[in-house]
């Protein structure tokens, strides 16, 4: 029942039997190898249950929450944010401080879908590590699709294709990703929508979800996204982040089964690009 119907990982249900009160049946401690019988009720504990692995630093960073219920919420992050701090951006707002400071400094952050310091829009936080997991196992199928926007340097040259293209690090650099034979599979589906000032503006669609997929895709097909400093070319007075957009986002509830649609509206320094 736990793994097949509620879809508990292993390590979960292992979790669950160390908590008082993680599994009981009509109200009495349970054990998972305990038949249940028709009529009874079973309540499972979906919280969490272990400490995060660093603290949480909270600060008053603008960040519109979009949609949002007892499970999970969507936020539609700004440029120059990460998802969570890090060695390398130790004085970056992130997306865990912002929620922290306005749902408490104990507030568990579980990001579903991580978007690059650059990239805007619409970005998923579980609320449990229960929920966590079930998100994170429909990724990439057509119960959690992401719809994106970029605008590249030039034109592909057809108005609809795929890049079918496996991705692995660049050994000459701590951050860079490049296409090589050896790296993991990774497929990225783009539209021309409209070309402007020698920029076009693409709907792009991942259909796997390498690191920096979307940007080296494009960089490896000639048409590298504009502003982008690690695939491109830097020029911040065209725009000073990779123009990259997690636009829309079709989403099957894990828990209630509702279909969510949410969208996000172009940033204004992206549309300025194609209206400049």
């Amino acid at each position: 029942m736990l793994k097949a119907v509620l879809h508990f990982s292993s390590h979960a249900v292992a979790r669950l039997t160390r908590v008082e009160g993680g599994i009981l049946v009509n109200g009495i401690h349970a054990r998972t190898v305990d038949l249940l019988c028709a009529g009874d009720v079973l309540s499972v504990e979906t919280g969490d249950h272990r400490l995060p692995k660093t603290a949480i630093t909270p600060g008053n960073w603008p960040l519109p929450v979009v949609w949002e219920d007892g499970h999970l919420l969507v936020v539609n992050k700004p440029a120059g944010m990460t998802a969570h701090a890090s060695n390398f951006l130790p004085d970056t707002p992130t997306v865990a401080g912002a929620l922290a400071w306005t749902r408490g400094a104990d507030f568990l952050f579980h990001p579903v879908n991580r978007l690059d310091k650059g990239t805007t829009g619409l970005m998923v936080v579980a609320k449990s590590g229960y929920v966590h997991d079930l998100l994170r196992r429909a990724l990439h199928t057509d119960r959690f699709c992401r719809e994106y926007r970029g605008v590249c340097v030039g034109r592909p040259e057809t108005d609809r294709g795929t890049v079918d293209a496996p991705i692995g690090r660049d050994k000459t650099s701590a951050v860079a990703r490049m296409v090589r034979p050896d790296g993991a599979a990774a497929v990225s589906h783009y539209q021309v929508l409209e070309t402007q000032n020698g920029l076009t503006l693409l709907k792009l669609i991942p259909e796997t979800g390498r690191t920096h997929q979307l940007r080296v895709h494009m960089a490896s097909i000639g048409c590298p996204l504009a502003g982008d400093w690690l695939y491109g070319t830097e020029d911040p007075s065209l725009i000073s982040r990779p123009a990259l957009h997690s636009y829309g986002l079709r989403l099957v509830h894990p828990v209630t089964g509702e279909l969510l649609r949410l969208k996000a509206d172009l940033p204004e320094d992206m549309a300025l690009l194609l209206n400049s």
